[in-house]
């Protein structure tokens, strides 16, 4: 029931950090450099014509009103048209989706599955040397190499050699799961080893921390195996950090997918971002980024609400803040 204490406050922040956000998106969205008139009827136009393509989408108005006008209507879940395509906003994006959700699922299952246990038996082993090697190496390559420069990599061996994958034969997931599975393989690797990097130290960090805590001594003098200690002692409290973590790799997966998308050509909400970056569709870039901030935020709530009921102190904590 405390999470009903702090709740409100945690509603009512993520809504300010929304509005806020959309001020920001729209202020550095119009600040880019090229006038898209000219880009979209060609260097050939005249002005006339330019102009009244400006009008057809209230570009003619003050930047408050366009402001106020564009919060409204994507407040009712109208983004307006694409600049380039004429299509809907909406629409652009929905088809790119299931894509880019399937490329950071799969990441986030990378993540899970390699950051997690690495991370734990780096904890449990830190004394012997073994563990500390293991998390110090994977930390040092996964912070090491962006993903611009290890995606590049990867495209090179895998088309300079047969290595049993190939790269740029992408298959849609709605098309053929299977093959849209195996085609994002590589991708979702790349895409992923920061954010195993970083969930292997912070579970480490965390199990460390956990191992040296009383009750754990306890479970020790009374016999308990080392593998029970682990899965019900150690493993609930270490992970409450890395949950936490959490919204930090949806942040980072939400923009990698931009950098991967377009080194590996697959067609995304990513690659499309950068495609409408190119041709000055405000529209679309408009829509694209406050949505991915939308769901950052919505994320980082939902892990609010999680680690509060996994640890009650943290929803304590927050209700002493305010927050």
């Amino acid at each position: 029931m405390r999470l009903l204490h702090w709740l409100p406050g945690r509603l009512l922040s993520a809504i300010i950090v929304l509005l806020g956000a959309s001020i920001l998106i729209f202020a550095a969205v119009r600040s880019l450099p090229g006038d898209f008139a000219q880009i979209v009827l060609g260097p050939l136009s005249n002005e006339e014509q330019r102009e009244q393509l400006r009008q057809s989408f209230g570009f003619d108005r003050s930047l408050p009103e366009q402001y106020l006008l564009w919060l409204g209507n994507a407040a009712r879940g109208d983004f307006g048209l694409s600049l380039a395509s004429q299509q809907p906003v909406l629409d652009e994006l929905a088809s790119r989706l299931p894509v880019t959700a399937l490329l950071a699922g799969m990441a986030m299952l990378v993540t899970i599955a390699i950051g997690i246990p690495l991370g734990v038996y780096a904890g449990t082993h830190a004394s012997t040397g073994r563990g500390s090697a293991a998390a110090r190496i994977v930390s040092t390559i996964g912070i090491s190499f962006p993903e611009f420069v290890l995606g590049c990599l990867v495209v090179f061996l895998f088309s300079r050699f047969d290595l049993g994958l190939s790269v740029g034969a992408f298959t849609s997931p709605t098309t053929d799961f299977g093959r849209g599975v195996v085609s994002l393989l590589l991708p979702a690797l790349v895409l992923s080893v920061f954010c195993v990097a970083a969930t292997a130290r912070t579970t480490r960090d965390a199990v460390i921390g956990v191992l040296v805590e009383p009750h754990i001594a306890a479970s020790v003098a009374r016999g308990e195996p080392k593998g029970f200690i682990i899965r019900h002692h150690v493993l609930r409290n270490a992970l409450i950090p890395v949950l936490t973590l959490t919204a930090t790799i949806t942040a980072y997966l939400l923009g990698g997918a931009v950098i991967v998308e377009r080194v590996f050509n697959v067609p995304g909400i990513g690659s499309y971002l950068v495609l409408a970056l190119d041709r000055r569709d405000y529209t679309v870039i408009q829509a694209g980024v406050l949505l991915a901030t939308a769901v950052f935020v919505i994320a980082s709530l939902l892990i609010d609400v999680l680690t509060g009921l996994v640890d009650p102190r943290v929803s304590v904590a927050k209700k002493g803040r305010g927050a």
